[in-house]
This record gives structure tokens, sequence and C-alpha cells, in this order.
């Protein structure tokens, strides 16, 4: 890109034009781009501006083209995840509809903490063409727009509405993405005016700069404190959250495990911090918990919790956990919830020095529930279905024939079920629960693959979500990007239809069978994603299923594979054992026996909800 008229030590560009010189010199500790390049729909709000000066940087800040706004995001997000937070991608997007399309990504990286830059085109800053197209008028106030929507789900918002302000509020965001505590979403909303105005920018503005994930130590008398609590323990646990792998602590929470033997329960963001095959490893907690770790989780007189913001599906919605919570959290906000012990610091720094505190301190756990809960879940996958297949034996038959692919999965049934039998090698799990976004899932498999080129991605995504949002399967046919999609199709979103009866409520609008339609669909998955240039396919049974994923490693675009299976069961499938309770309200009245019982037990398992925040 041309550096135009200098002047001096100043250097003339539009705005735009600097937004993006900058962006493509700030750099990670590993000598990479912390923002990898930009996802861009053009419109009338950032063509003229913001695309002209991305066509003019080229390949320094490469630009890529998607096929929605919302799902472009989700790419970014994945992205994101896949490289523990220490790179991020960027997505542009006009003034109105483009721009509120991103709401709900901003939303979703919000919740689970992930750095993204979104950078919606504006109204004018002049004003003089008020109102423009697209533009949103507020009666009572001149200066509010579509953007202001992004104010509640991003970590930092600023609207651009001179040049100059890109000085402190392209730092600003660099600082909330790259921050281990506040890292989060950002947003610049750039007025499409301002985008093209030029300025005299300082030369130094633009040098490179290496921004450093710093890794916050442990106060010396909350580590004291945390020390003793944990001496005191008779049966202490270890909740390992996202925060592990965000972290890089997956190795330091191997050692400490092992070396003090306490056993480690998992959260959907945490899975695959440890391998499945760590011998402390009891799997995953909760709601959609195994037996094994729900039974330490209750019998533990000590919570170390690690990583995790102790979200509902984590506690069982306050009724798992009967113990003192020690709460390890580089985030204040988090580390003091449910009444916790805070230790606040960075989680490797922080298992470390507990370790080094601790010395040869051992406990003696049984772990004896962990081999019969291991034994029961590889049994149940593998036994052969009566008629069309469950969700547990089709992960059976994924996990046969690709042990080391990296699940990925976002909303319905399968996350529970993938959480709860997924036997994860370390890294092979990436689950968007924090949101559970259906829609989500194709366009993350995308930027996952991205990330995580070695390892086959292994998209589960079920008919209700894949009709929300499978575009991006022509973007990844276009970029060549390979990831292989199980598209399992119940004929409805068959999840809800189960938590509906399960709450006393009669089958209604969930399941294609049972909603006001005058056909029923007979939707070709197979026909519809080959359109866009995938490789797709109808799995017939489970041994195909197994043969089309081994197919899927040589090739260079997304395979997309479709299995029917049951709508019946739930996430375990009737695997003994498994789930906790969780809080979903039931109506208090409403007539029918079937929902006078659900209340019941509504209020039987309220009443043993800790109140402690």
């Amino acid at each position: 890109m041309k550096k135009g008229r200098a002047m001096g030590d100043r250097v003339r560009l539009t705005a735009a034009q600097a937004m993006v010189q900058w962006l493509s010199v700030q750099m990670t500790e590993d000598g990479e781009r912390f923002i990898d390049g930009v996802w861009a729909i053009f419109g009338h709000g950032n063509v003229a501006g913001l695309g002209q000066a991305l066509h003019g940087i080229g390949d320094a800040l490469p630009t890529w083209r998607g096929q929605n706004e919302q799902t472009m995001a989700h790419a970014a997000i994945a992205f994101a995840k896949g490289h523990g937070r220490r790179r991020a991608q960027a997505v542009t997007a006009s003034i109105g509809p483009g721009a509120t399309n991103m709401v709900t990504a901003a939303a979703l990286a919000h919740v689970n903490r992930l750095p993204l830059l979104l950078i919606p085109g504006d109204v004018y800053a002049s004003r003089r063409p008020d109102p423009v197209l697209q533009q949103v008028e507020d009666f009572g106030d001149g200066t509010v727009s579509a953007n202001d929507c992004f104010r509640p789900v991003v970590r930092y918002f600023d609207r651009i509405t001179r040049p100059e302000h890109l000085l402190t509020a392209l730092p600003r965001a660099m600082r909330v993405m790259t921050d281990p505590a506040e890292c989060g979403p950002v947003c610049l909303a750039f007025c499409q005016d301002v985008q093209a105005e030029a300025h005299d920018w300082p030369e130094a503005f633009f040098a490179p700069r290496v921004w450093r994930i710093r890794r916050p130590a442990p106060d010396a008398g909350e580590l004291e404190g945390a020390v003793a609590m944990i001496r005191a323990a008779r049966a202490p646990v270890i909740v390992c959250g996202g925060g592990v792998i965000h972290s890089g602590a997956e190795q330091a929470l191997a050692d400490f495990a092992a070396r003090h033997r306490i056993p480690v329960v998992e959260t959907q963001a945490g899975k695959s911090a440890l391998a499945q095959a760590h011998p402390m490893n009891l799997g995953a907690a909760g709601v959609d918990g195994s037996a094994a770790a729900n039974q330490a989780a209750q019998a533990a007189d000590l919570v170390i919790a690690v990583g995790t913001r102790l979200q509902d599906f984590t506690t069982g919605s306050r009724t798992l956990f009967d113990a003192r919570i020690l709460a390890v959290n580089v985030q204040p906000y988090d580390a003091a919830k449910h009444g916790a012990v805070s230790l606040v610091a960075d989680a490797r720094v922080a298992l470390e020095a507990l370790s080094g505190a601790l010395g040869d301190l051992r406990f003696s756990p049984d772990m004896q529930a962990r081999a019969d809960w291991l034994a029961a879940v590889e049994a149940h996958c593998a036994t052969p279905p009566e008629g069309l297949p469950t969700d547990a034996q089709v992960i059976g038959a994924v996990q046969r024939a690709a042990p080391e692919g990296i699940a990925m999965c976002a909303a319905g049934t399968m996350p529970g079920a993938l959480k709860l039998l997924w036997r994860a090698s370390q890294g092979g799990y990436h689950m968007e629960y924090g949101f559970s976004c259906m829609g989500y899932e194709i366009a993350g498999a995308m930027g996952l693959a991205l990330a995580r080129p070695d390892r086959q991605v292994l998209c589960f995504v079920g008919d209700g979500s894949y009709m929300m949002a499978n575009s991006e399967l022509a973007t990844a046919v276009m970029r060549r990007v390979p990831f292989t999609v199980i598209l399992t199709d119940n004929r409805g979103y068959g999840c809800i239809n189960r938590l509906q009866a399960h709450t006393g409520g009669a089958p209604f609008n969930n399941m294609y069978v049972d909603s006001r339609v005058e056909a029923q669909p007979e939707i070709n998955f197979v026909a519809h994603a080959a359109s866009m240039g995938a490789h797709a396919v109808r799995a017939d049974d489970l041994s195909a299923l197994e043969a089309e994923i081994a197919a899927a490693r040589d090739r260079a675009i997304p395979t997309v594979i479709v299995i029917e299976t049951t709508a019946r069961p739930g996430p375990g499938d009737g695997l003994e054992g498994a789930g906790h309770w969780w809080d979903v309200a039931v109506p208090a009245t409403g007539g029918t026996d079937r929902l006078k019982q659900a209340y019941a037990r509504y209020l039987d398992h309220a009443a043993r909800q800790s109140l402690i925040n």
C-alpha cells in the first residue's frame, strides 16, 4: 500500500487507509499479525472507504469475502478460539442490516471472552445527507445509529467521527483484545464519510508493535490462603474451564493433577485441556456430566475452579457443589462468584505457584468410578442400533474413524452428548456453548480449520442448525478449506422437543410433525450441500459413516455426510448415571397431570439450590 505524500514526520492517508495500515503491523510475540485478515461484505457504508483501503494494502492485510455478516464473524471467532485467543480476525459490514447482522456474533464472542474486531460502517458524521439509506433515526437522540446495538455485547465500543480518533481508538481496541482479563469483542463504528477523509498522520503511529499477553501472578496473601484451603481439604476436585486453554495451562494442569492426585472434571469450554486418557480426568461435569465426575463433585469438600465462570450447566443450576469453592481466575468478576475464595491470577502461573507451595502433598481419591464410566461409554457408543441410530451411536462411529480429530459443535442435543461421550485427545474438542448459538457450526468449522489445518475438524450439526446457517460452505469450497460435517437429521428441533416434554409440555412447534405446516418437508441435504460445491453423501448406516469420515481426510474441500437419527433419546441416550438437574422454569399451573408432575419435580430440585452469589 502506498504511504501517500510525506510531510516531515507525517504521512497523508485517508482514515480507512490509516486503519488498515496500522492493523497490518500489530504483531504477536511469535512474529505473526495479531489481526490475521478481514472478512468483508461491502455496501455503501464501507465499500468506498474501507474497500479501497483493503484493496490497496493487499496481502499485508488480506481480505476475504463471505456470504453473511453473522457467519463471517462466527468464522473469525472460531479462528480466535482455535488459536487460544493469541490471534484474531476482523469483520467489516455496511451500515444498517449488514451491521446489525453481526450483533449476534458479537454477543457470542462476548459471552465466550474471545477477541473479535468488528468494523461496521456508520452514518455520516457531517450529517449533510441525513437520513442516508438504511439510517436508523432516533426521534429524541441525534447521536444514535443502528450500531448502538453493539454497546451491550462488546467489551469496547467507539464511534469514529473524526480521522484522528483512530490514534486512540485503535490502541484501546487492541488492548482489550489482548488483555486476558478483559478480552472480548470490539466495535469500531466507522462513519462512512470519515473513512474517506484525509489526515496527516504521525509516521511513528505505523511503527510495528508487539502485543504481549500478560500473565498476572497471584497476590501473596491470596496464594497463602489458597494453599491453606487445599491442605485442609479431604477430597478436593478441580473444575477445568476454558481459561486453562486460553492461558496455555494444559500441561501445568496435567502436572498439578497428577502430582497431587486431585481429580479433574470438565466444563464445555475446558474439555480437552486434558486428554480423556489422563488418569485424573473424570470427564464432563454438571447437567451434561458423567456419573464419575458428578459423584466426585458432590462428594468434594473443596472445589478448585480453574478458569471457569461457573455457568449453570457446570454447577447443575447451583445444586451440584456442596463445598467451599476456590476460584482461580484472571478476571476478578469470575473469581468472586458463588461466594468463592478468590485467587486472581493467570491459570498457568497460579497452578505452578500452588504446586510449588503444596510440595509433595498427595490425596487418595478412589478412581474406580472413572474406569467404570469409560468402559460404560465405550460399550454404549458401540451398541448396534435398533432402527435409526442415536446420537451416542453416531458419536461412537465418528470416534472410531477419527480418534485424533477435533469434535466441534454449538447447539442442540449434540453439545451435551459430545461433552459426555467424546473421548477427546488433548486439544480435540471445540464447543461454542457459552451462547449456544445455532448456526455457528459450519462457519465455525471453517474458522477452526483455518486455525488448525493440522487436525481433521469434525463438525457435528443437526438439521435445524444447518437450515439456519449453511452458506459458508460455499466460502469454504471457494477458499479450499477442508472440514467434515456430520449432519444428523431428526426432522426438527429434537433437543428442545425433549426439553418441552420433560417440563410437562405437549409436543408443539419443534418437530416438523408437530408444527402447523401443510406438508411435511422432504429436504435433500445431500443435493443442497453439493450445489454449493461440497462433497456430499448420505450414510445409510454407521459403517458407511465411518468409511466416509476416513475418506474425507484427503479432500481439499468440505465433506458433508448426512445420516438420519432418532429424535427420541436425550444427550446420554439412556446411559445410566449421566446428567444432572437443570433449572428450566416449569409453569406453576396449566391443568394437565404431566405438567403437575413436572412442576412437583421442579420444586423439589429448586429447594436444593444454593443462593450464595
